[in-house]
Protein backbone atom coordinates (compact mmCIF):
# COMPACT_ATOMS: atom_id res chain seq x y z
CA UNK A 1 0.00 0.00 0.00
CA UNK A 2 1.38 3.41 -0.92
CA UNK A 3 1.85 6.42 1.38
CA UNK A 4 -0.95 8.46 -0.18
CA UNK A 5 -3.49 5.73 0.57
CA UNK A 6 -2.20 5.24 4.10
CA UNK A 7 -2.30 8.99 4.66
CA UNK A 8 -5.99 9.08 3.76
CA UNK A 9 -6.63 6.51 6.47
CA UNK A 10 -4.43 8.48 8.88
CA UNK A 11 -6.54 11.60 8.27
CA UNK A 12 -9.54 9.67 9.60
CA UNK A 13 -7.61 8.13 12.51
CA UNK A 14 -4.90 10.56 13.62
CA UNK A 15 -3.57 8.65 16.60
CA UNK A 16 -0.62 6.32 15.98
CA UNK A 17 0.42 3.58 18.37
CA UNK A 18 3.33 1.14 18.34
CA UNK A 19 2.57 -0.60 21.66
CA UNK A 20 -0.59 -2.67 21.97
CA UNK A 21 -0.54 -2.14 25.75
CA UNK A 22 -1.20 1.56 25.20
CA UNK A 23 -3.65 1.16 22.34
CA UNK A 24 -6.85 3.20 22.30
CA UNK A 25 -9.86 2.43 20.14
CA UNK A 26 -9.51 3.98 16.70
CA UNK A 27 -5.69 4.11 16.72
CA UNK A 28 -3.58 2.95 13.79
CA UNK A 29 -1.13 0.33 14.98
CA UNK A 30 2.35 0.22 13.42
CA UNK A 31 3.93 -3.21 13.87
CA UNK A 32 7.55 -2.25 14.45
CA UNK A 33 10.33 -4.78 14.88
CA UNK A 34 13.19 -4.75 17.35
CA UNK A 35 16.07 -7.00 18.37
CA UNK A 36 13.83 -8.93 20.75
CA UNK A 37 10.31 -8.43 19.41
CA UNK A 38 8.25 -8.52 16.24
CA UNK A 39 5.24 -6.22 16.27
CA UNK A 40 3.65 -8.17 13.41
CA UNK A 41 2.86 -10.92 15.90
CA UNK A 42 0.58 -8.50 17.78
CA UNK A 43 -1.30 -7.08 14.78
CA UNK A 44 -4.38 -9.24 15.22
CA UNK A 45 -4.44 -8.48 18.93
CA UNK A 46 -4.28 -4.77 18.10
CA UNK A 47 -7.25 -5.02 15.76
CA UNK A 48 -9.20 -6.99 18.32
CA UNK A 49 -8.42 -4.29 20.90
CA UNK A 50 -10.00 -1.63 18.72
CA UNK A 51 -7.31 -0.45 16.33
CA UNK A 52 -8.77 0.90 13.14
CA UNK A 53 -5.88 -0.49 11.08
CA UNK A 54 -2.63 -2.34 11.58
CA UNK A 55 0.36 -1.54 9.37
CA UNK A 56 2.43 -4.71 8.95
CA UNK A 57 5.30 -5.98 6.81
CA UNK A 58 4.49 -9.62 7.50
CA UNK A 59 0.97 -10.97 7.09
CA UNK A 60 -0.14 -13.20 9.96
CA UNK A 61 -0.40 -16.87 9.09
CA UNK A 62 -3.80 -18.52 8.90
CA UNK A 63 -3.24 -20.50 12.07
CA UNK A 64 -2.83 -17.28 14.05
CA UNK A 65 -6.20 -15.92 12.88
CA UNK A 66 -9.11 -17.34 14.76
CA UNK A 67 -12.09 -15.33 13.49
CA UNK A 68 -14.44 -17.13 15.83
CA UNK A 69 -12.68 -15.57 18.80
CA UNK A 70 -12.30 -12.08 17.33
CA UNK A 71 -14.87 -9.33 17.61
CA UNK A 72 -13.64 -7.74 14.39
CA UNK A 73 -14.82 -7.52 10.81
CA UNK A 74 -13.07 -6.96 7.47
CA UNK A 75 -9.89 -8.31 8.98
CA UNK A 76 -7.86 -8.47 5.80
CA UNK A 77 -8.92 -4.96 4.76
CA UNK A 78 -7.67 -3.59 8.06
CA UNK A 79 -4.21 -5.14 7.73
CA UNK A 80 -2.16 -2.72 5.64
CA UNK A 81 0.80 -4.56 4.12
CA UNK A 82 3.94 -2.52 3.39
CA UNK A 83 7.56 -3.35 2.58
CA UNK A 84 8.93 -2.06 5.88
CA UNK A 85 6.89 -0.66 8.77
CA UNK A 86 9.55 1.70 10.17
CA UNK A 87 10.31 3.19 6.76
CA UNK A 88 6.58 3.63 6.16
CA UNK A 89 6.19 5.40 9.51
CA UNK A 90 8.95 7.84 8.56
CA UNK A 91 7.58 8.36 5.04
CA UNK A 92 4.12 9.00 6.45
CA UNK A 93 5.59 11.55 8.85
CA UNK A 94 7.29 13.34 5.94
CA UNK A 95 4.08 13.34 3.90
CA UNK A 96 2.19 14.80 6.85
CA UNK A 97 4.91 17.39 7.44
CA UNK A 98 4.59 18.51 3.81
CA UNK A 99 0.93 19.34 4.38
CA UNK A 100 1.76 21.69 7.27
CA UNK A 101 2.79 25.22 6.36
CA UNK A 102 3.95 26.22 9.84
CA UNK A 103 7.31 26.74 11.54
CA UNK A 104 8.97 23.45 12.46
CA UNK A 105 11.68 24.18 15.03
CA UNK A 106 14.24 21.40 15.44
CA UNK A 107 16.49 21.27 18.49
CA UNK A 108 19.52 19.13 19.20
CA UNK A 109 22.69 19.33 21.28
CA UNK A 110 24.81 17.43 23.77
CA UNK A 111 23.27 18.97 26.87
CA UNK A 112 20.16 20.95 27.71
CA UNK A 113 18.11 20.13 24.62
CA UNK A 114 15.14 18.74 26.54
CA UNK A 115 15.09 21.66 29.00
CA UNK A 116 15.39 24.12 26.11
CA UNK A 117 12.65 22.29 24.23
CA UNK A 118 10.33 22.46 27.23
CA UNK A 119 11.04 26.16 27.76
CA UNK A 120 10.55 26.96 24.07
CA UNK A 121 7.31 25.01 24.06
CA UNK A 122 6.08 26.81 27.19
CA UNK A 123 6.79 30.21 25.61
CA UNK A 124 5.26 29.44 22.22
CA UNK A 125 2.25 27.59 23.67
CA UNK A 126 1.39 30.69 25.68
CA UNK A 127 0.48 32.43 22.42
CA UNK A 128 0.21 29.80 19.66
CA UNK A 129 -1.29 26.34 19.27
CA UNK A 130 1.94 24.41 19.63
CA UNK A 131 2.89 20.73 19.49
CA UNK A 132 6.15 19.26 20.74
CA UNK A 133 8.09 16.10 21.52
CA UNK A 134 6.67 14.26 24.51
CA UNK A 135 9.12 12.84 27.02
CA UNK A 136 12.22 11.44 25.33
CA UNK A 137 10.64 10.51 21.98
CA UNK A 138 13.60 11.98 20.10
CA UNK A 139 14.94 9.03 18.10
CA UNK A 140 14.19 7.37 14.73
CA UNK A 141 10.82 6.21 16.06
CA UNK A 142 9.97 9.10 18.37
CA UNK A 143 10.64 11.87 15.84
CA UNK A 144 8.16 10.58 13.22
CA UNK A 145 5.61 9.82 15.95
CA UNK A 146 5.96 13.40 17.17
CA UNK A 147 5.44 14.78 13.66
CA UNK A 148 2.34 12.63 13.24
CA UNK A 149 0.97 13.94 16.55
CA UNK A 150 0.84 17.47 15.10
CA UNK A 151 -2.83 18.19 14.42
CA UNK A 152 -4.37 20.41 11.70
CA UNK A 153 -4.92 23.25 14.19
CA UNK A 154 -1.16 23.56 14.78
CA UNK A 155 0.54 26.93 14.49
CA UNK A 156 3.97 25.82 15.75
CA UNK A 157 5.89 22.57 16.19
CA UNK A 158 9.00 21.98 18.29
CA UNK A 159 10.85 18.74 17.55
CA UNK A 160 13.67 17.39 19.72
CA UNK A 161 16.33 15.30 17.99
CA UNK A 162 18.69 13.03 19.91
CA UNK A 163 21.64 11.33 18.28
CA UNK A 164 24.63 9.14 19.13
CA UNK A 165 26.29 8.73 15.72
CA UNK A 166 26.99 10.46 12.42
CA UNK A 167 24.19 10.96 9.86
CA UNK A 168 21.45 10.46 12.47
CA UNK A 169 20.41 14.12 12.65
CA UNK A 170 20.65 14.30 8.86
CA UNK A 171 18.18 11.42 8.56
CA UNK A 172 15.70 13.11 10.91
CA UNK A 173 15.86 16.33 8.92
CA UNK A 174 14.84 14.48 5.75
CA UNK A 175 11.33 13.95 7.12
CA UNK A 176 11.09 16.70 9.73
CA UNK A 177 12.03 19.37 7.15
CA UNK A 178 12.84 21.94 9.85
CA UNK A 179 12.39 25.60 8.98
CA UNK A 180 14.23 26.71 12.12
CA UNK A 181 16.85 25.05 14.31
CA UNK A 182 18.89 25.23 17.50
CA UNK A 183 22.05 23.43 18.56
CA UNK A 184 22.22 24.02 22.30
CA UNK A 185 25.89 23.03 22.54
CA UNK A 186 28.38 20.35 21.51
CA UNK A 187 30.05 18.58 24.40
CA UNK A 188 31.53 15.24 25.38
CA UNK A 189 28.48 13.05 24.83
CA UNK A 190 28.20 9.75 22.93
CA UNK A 191 31.91 9.96 22.11
CA UNK A 192 31.99 6.29 21.20
CA UNK A 193 29.42 6.69 18.43
CA UNK A 194 30.50 10.10 17.18
CA UNK A 195 34.23 9.44 17.35
CA UNK A 196 35.33 12.27 19.62
CA UNK A 197 34.37 15.90 20.20
CA UNK A 198 34.95 16.91 16.58
CA UNK A 199 32.68 14.07 15.57
CA UNK A 200 30.02 15.41 17.93
CA UNK A 201 30.21 18.81 16.25
CA UNK A 202 30.04 17.25 12.81
CA UNK A 203 27.04 15.12 13.78
CA UNK A 204 25.10 17.89 15.49
CA UNK A 205 26.09 20.24 12.66
CA UNK A 206 23.98 18.17 10.28
CA UNK A 207 21.05 20.29 11.46
CA UNK A 208 22.89 23.47 10.45
CA UNK A 209 23.72 21.88 7.11
CA UNK A 210 20.04 21.25 6.38
CA UNK A 211 19.15 24.83 7.33
CA UNK A 212 22.02 26.09 5.19
CA UNK A 213 20.82 24.15 2.14
CA UNK A 214 17.14 25.04 2.58
CA UNK A 215 17.42 28.73 3.52
CA UNK A 216 16.28 28.06 7.09
CA UNK A 217 16.81 30.08 10.24
CA UNK A 218 19.23 29.16 13.03
CA UNK A 219 19.10 30.46 16.59
CA UNK A 220 22.72 30.57 17.75
CA UNK A 221 24.18 31.16 21.23
CA UNK A 222 26.78 33.84 20.58
CA UNK A 223 29.01 32.93 23.53
CA UNK A 224 29.98 29.47 22.27
CA UNK A 225 32.80 30.28 19.85
CA UNK A 226 32.59 26.96 18.05
CA UNK A 227 28.99 27.62 16.94
CA UNK A 228 30.16 30.56 14.78
CA UNK A 229 32.11 28.52 12.20
CA UNK A 230 29.59 25.68 12.45
CA UNK A 231 26.72 28.00 11.45
CA UNK A 232 28.66 29.94 8.80
CA UNK A 233 26.76 30.20 5.54
CA UNK A 234 23.28 29.91 7.01
CA UNK A 235 21.24 32.68 5.40
CA UNK A 236 19.29 33.64 8.52
CA UNK A 237 20.99 33.60 11.93
CA UNK A 238 19.38 35.00 15.07
CA UNK A 239 21.86 35.34 17.91
CA UNK A 240 21.23 35.33 21.65
CA UNK A 241 23.73 35.55 24.47
CA UNK A 242 25.33 37.50 27.28
CA UNK A 243 26.28 40.59 25.26
CA UNK A 244 25.13 39.89 21.70
CA UNK A 245 21.80 39.00 20.18
CA UNK A 246 18.09 39.64 19.93
CA UNK A 247 17.74 38.82 23.64
CA UNK A 248 20.71 39.28 25.99
CA UNK A 249 21.02 38.45 29.65
CA UNK A 250 23.28 37.62 32.55
CA UNK A 251 23.14 35.65 35.76
CA UNK A 252 21.72 37.67 38.62
CA UNK A 253 21.58 34.87 41.19
CA UNK A 254 21.73 31.08 41.22
CA UNK A 255 20.60 29.99 44.70
CA UNK A 256 18.50 28.05 45.03
CA UNK A 257 17.19 28.75 41.52
CA UNK A 258 18.60 30.66 38.59
CA UNK A 259 17.55 34.29 38.21
CA UNK A 260 18.45 35.90 34.88
CA UNK A 261 18.80 39.63 34.37
CA UNK A 262 17.65 40.49 30.85
CA UNK A 263 19.67 43.43 29.56
CA UNK A 264 18.33 43.55 26.00
CA UNK A 265 15.23 42.44 24.16
CA UNK A 266 12.50 42.20 26.80
CA UNK A 267 10.70 44.99 28.64
CA UNK A 268 12.58 47.63 30.64
CA UNK A 269 16.30 47.54 31.42
CA UNK A 270 17.50 45.00 34.00
CA UNK A 271 14.29 42.97 33.88
CA UNK A 272 14.54 39.83 36.01
CA UNK A 273 13.33 36.34 35.16
CA UNK A 274 13.13 34.17 38.26
CA UNK A 275 13.18 30.59 37.03
CA UNK A 276 12.62 27.28 38.78
CA UNK A 277 15.79 25.87 37.21
CA UNK A 278 18.89 24.80 39.12
CA UNK A 279 22.31 25.81 37.83
CA UNK A 280 23.99 28.68 36.04
CA UNK A 281 24.35 26.41 33.01
CA UNK A 282 20.63 26.97 32.31
CA UNK A 283 21.14 30.61 31.33
CA UNK A 284 21.56 29.78 27.60
CA UNK A 285 18.36 27.71 27.72
CA UNK A 286 16.38 30.62 29.17
CA UNK A 287 17.83 33.10 26.67
CA UNK A 288 17.10 30.72 23.80
CA UNK A 289 13.44 30.36 24.74
CA UNK A 290 13.06 34.10 25.25
CA UNK A 291 14.70 34.79 21.88
CA UNK A 292 12.45 32.41 19.99
CA UNK A 293 9.39 33.89 21.69
CA UNK A 294 10.53 37.40 20.80
CA UNK A 295 11.30 36.40 17.21
CA UNK A 296 7.84 34.96 16.67
CA UNK A 297 6.04 37.85 18.32
CA UNK A 298 5.02 36.40 21.67
CA UNK A 299 4.28 39.34 24.02
CA UNK A 300 7.06 40.00 26.53
CA UNK A 301 4.86 39.37 29.55
CA UNK A 302 3.85 35.96 28.22
CA UNK A 303 7.50 35.02 27.60
CA UNK A 304 8.42 35.93 31.17
CA UNK A 305 5.41 34.18 32.72
CA UNK A 306 6.01 31.01 30.70
CA UNK A 307 9.67 30.73 31.68
CA UNK A 308 9.01 31.50 35.34
CA UNK A 309 6.16 28.97 35.49
CA UNK A 310 8.13 26.10 34.00
CA UNK A 311 9.18 23.54 36.62
CA UNK A 312 11.49 20.67 35.58
CA UNK A 313 10.42 17.09 36.17
CA UNK A 314 11.47 13.55 35.35
CA UNK A 315 14.76 13.77 37.28
CA UNK A 316 16.06 16.73 35.24
CA UNK A 317 17.76 19.29 37.48
CA UNK A 318 15.03 19.05 40.10
CA UNK A 319 15.45 20.63 43.49
CA UNK A 320 13.77 18.35 46.00
CA UNK A 321 13.43 18.76 49.75
CA UNK A 322 13.81 15.57 51.77
CA UNK A 323 13.33 16.34 55.44
CA UNK A 324 15.75 19.15 56.20
CA UNK A 325 17.98 18.21 53.26
CA UNK A 326 17.95 19.71 49.77
CA UNK A 327 18.58 17.36 46.85
CA UNK A 328 19.54 18.34 43.32
CA UNK A 329 18.33 15.36 41.28
CA UNK A 330 19.70 15.29 37.73
CA UNK A 331 19.62 11.60 36.92
CA UNK A 332 18.09 11.53 33.47
CA UNK A 333 21.35 11.75 31.57
CA UNK A 334 25.04 12.42 32.09
CA UNK A 335 28.18 12.94 30.06
CA UNK A 336 31.55 14.54 30.89
CA UNK A 337 30.38 18.02 29.87
CA UNK A 338 27.14 18.00 31.85
CA UNK A 339 28.85 16.37 34.84
CA UNK A 340 31.55 19.03 34.87
CA UNK A 341 29.15 21.99 34.92
CA UNK A 342 26.88 20.30 37.47
CA UNK A 343 29.83 19.78 39.82
CA UNK A 344 31.04 23.35 39.29
CA UNK A 345 27.58 24.70 40.02
CA UNK A 346 27.26 22.55 43.13
CA UNK A 347 30.63 23.79 44.37
CA UNK A 348 29.38 27.39 44.19
CA UNK A 349 26.33 26.77 46.40
CA UNK A 350 26.47 28.34 49.81
CA UNK A 351 25.96 25.31 52.03
CA UNK A 352 27.72 23.95 55.07
CA UNK A 353 27.56 20.28 54.14
CA UNK A 354 27.59 18.93 50.60
CA UNK A 355 27.29 15.30 49.55
CA UNK A 356 27.93 14.13 45.98
CA UNK A 357 26.59 10.89 44.49
CA UNK A 358 27.62 10.32 40.87
CA UNK A 359 26.63 7.43 38.61
CA UNK A 360 28.81 6.13 35.81
CA UNK A 361 28.67 7.62 32.31
CA UNK A 362 28.01 5.54 29.21
CA UNK A 363 28.93 5.51 25.49
CA UNK A 364 32.32 7.16 25.92
CA UNK A 365 34.36 4.48 24.18
CA UNK A 366 38.11 4.51 24.68
CA UNK A 367 37.88 7.84 26.53
CA UNK A 368 35.63 6.46 29.24
CA UNK A 369 38.17 5.66 31.95
CA UNK A 370 40.05 8.93 31.46
CA UNK A 371 36.82 10.96 31.60
CA UNK A 372 35.71 9.26 34.83
CA UNK A 373 39.13 9.88 36.35
CA UNK A 374 39.01 13.54 35.30
CA UNK A 375 35.76 14.00 37.22
CA UNK A 376 37.25 12.52 40.38
CA UNK A 377 40.23 14.86 40.08
CA UNK A 378 37.81 17.76 39.69
CA UNK A 379 35.91 16.74 42.83
CA UNK A 380 39.13 16.55 44.82
CA UNK A 381 40.39 19.89 43.52
CA UNK A 382 37.11 21.59 44.41
CA UNK A 383 37.39 20.27 47.96
CA UNK A 384 34.37 18.00 48.22
CA UNK A 385 34.57 15.88 51.36
CA UNK A 386 31.73 13.35 50.97
CA UNK A 387 31.55 11.61 47.59
CA UNK A 388 30.03 8.32 46.45
CA UNK A 389 30.93 7.06 42.96
CA UNK A 390 28.49 4.52 41.59
CA UNK A 391 29.09 1.88 38.93
CA UNK A 392 30.48 2.09 35.43
CA UNK A 393 34.08 3.13 34.91
CA UNK A 394 34.23 4.85 38.27
CA UNK A 395 35.54 1.45 39.33
CA UNK A 396 38.83 2.51 37.69
CA UNK A 397 39.20 5.61 39.86
CA UNK A 398 39.90 3.96 43.20
CA UNK A 399 43.59 4.89 43.12
CA UNK A 400 42.63 8.56 42.87
CA UNK A 401 40.43 8.65 45.96
CA UNK A 402 41.84 10.77 48.79
CA UNK A 403 42.82 9.47 52.19
CA UNK A 404 39.70 8.87 54.28
CA UNK A 405 41.27 10.82 57.10
CA UNK A 406 40.75 14.02 55.09
CA UNK A 407 37.67 13.15 53.04
CA UNK A 408 35.21 10.30 52.56
CA UNK A 409 35.30 9.03 48.96
CA UNK A 410 34.03 5.56 48.14
CA UNK A 411 33.03 3.41 45.18
CA UNK A 412 29.78 1.41 45.22
CA UNK A 413 28.64 -0.89 42.40
CA UNK A 414 24.97 0.14 42.12
CA UNK A 415 22.41 2.81 42.94
CA UNK A 416 20.78 0.33 45.34
CA UNK A 417 24.01 0.19 47.31
CA UNK A 418 24.21 3.99 47.25
CA UNK A 419 20.66 4.22 48.54
CA UNK A 420 21.51 1.96 51.47
CA UNK A 421 24.63 4.04 52.15
CA UNK A 422 22.62 7.26 52.21
CA UNK A 423 19.97 5.78 54.51
CA UNK A 424 22.62 4.62 56.95
CA UNK A 425 24.36 7.99 56.83
CA UNK A 426 21.07 9.81 57.51
CA UNK A 427 22.47 13.30 56.81
CA UNK A 428 20.88 16.40 58.30
CA UNK A 429 20.77 19.93 56.86
CA UNK A 430 22.82 18.90 53.83
CA UNK A 431 22.83 19.69 50.13
CA UNK A 432 22.98 16.49 48.06
CA UNK A 433 23.82 16.22 44.34
CA UNK A 434 22.58 13.07 42.60
CA UNK A 435 23.59 12.73 38.95
CA UNK A 436 24.30 9.93 36.48
CA UNK A 437 23.44 8.33 33.16
CA UNK A 438 19.92 7.02 32.78
CA UNK A 439 21.04 3.39 32.82
CA UNK A 440 22.51 3.86 36.29
CA UNK A 441 19.03 4.64 37.71
CA UNK A 442 20.44 7.12 40.19
CA UNK A 443 16.96 8.35 41.11
CA UNK A 444 16.69 5.12 43.11
CA UNK A 445 19.24 6.53 45.54
CA UNK A 446 16.40 8.57 47.03
CA UNK A 447 14.00 5.68 47.44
Amino acid sequence: MNITDIYQKYKEHRSIQTDTRKLQEGDIYFALKGPHYNGNEFAIRALDAGAAYAVVDEMPSNDTIDLANLSIYNLRERLLLVDDVLTTLQQLAKHHRQQLDIPFIAITGSNGKTTSKELIYAVLASHFKTYTTQGNLNNHIGVPLTILSVQPDAEMAVIEMGANHQKEIESYCLYTLPSHGIITNCGKAHLEGFGGVEGVRKGKGELYQFLREHKGTAFVYADYDYLQPMSAGIENIIYYGISKGLVQGQIKASEPFLTARITEGLGPDALLIQSQLVGEYNLPNILCAATIGKYFGVPDYKIIEAIESYAPSNSRSQLIERGNNKVILDAYNANPSSMKVAIENFAKLNAGRKIVLLGGMMELGEDSIAEHQALVKQLVELGFKEVVLVGGDFVHTKDLLPNKETAYYTYLPSSTDASEWLKELNPQHAYILVKGSRSMKMEQVLQ
